[in-house]
């Protein structure tokens, strides 16, 4: 397990570049999901990083695993690479905007 100071930059850095709610977040899930004739289960919808977000959205720090320090690493790395945090909102590209918002990012979220 990370040591205390890390884990708290990365709790951090997590919370940041997630600017979504759990909420939010869910039902951009299944929005994203649905379908003309089909629909996964609330539960299922999204990507699996996203779901992964979501679960650790509804935990405390101290619950985190290993596998979610990786999942947040990745949503952090992911986040950061693809946007420039001190001058958003600049996205016109949907399709960026659609797949961050995959994993929490809504880029023309204030």
């Amino acid at each position: 397990m990370a040591d205390a100071l890390e884990l708290d930059a990365l709790w951090e850095d997590f919370h940041r570049v997630v600017n979504m709610t759990s909420a939010e977040l869910a039902d951009w899930l299944r929005v994203r999901d649905s379908g003309e004739l089909t629909e996964p289960l609330p539960d299922d919808a999204g990507p699996p990083l996203g779901q992964h977000v979501l679960a650790i959205l509804q935990k405390r720090r101290t619950d985190l695993t290993e596998d979610d320090l990786r999942a947040m690493r990745k949503v952090v790395d992911t986040v950061t690479s693809q946007t420039d945090l001190e001058n958003e909102p600049a996205s016109d590209d949907t399709g960026l905007r659609h797949r961050l918002m995959t994993v929490g990012h809504d880029p023309l979220k204030p």
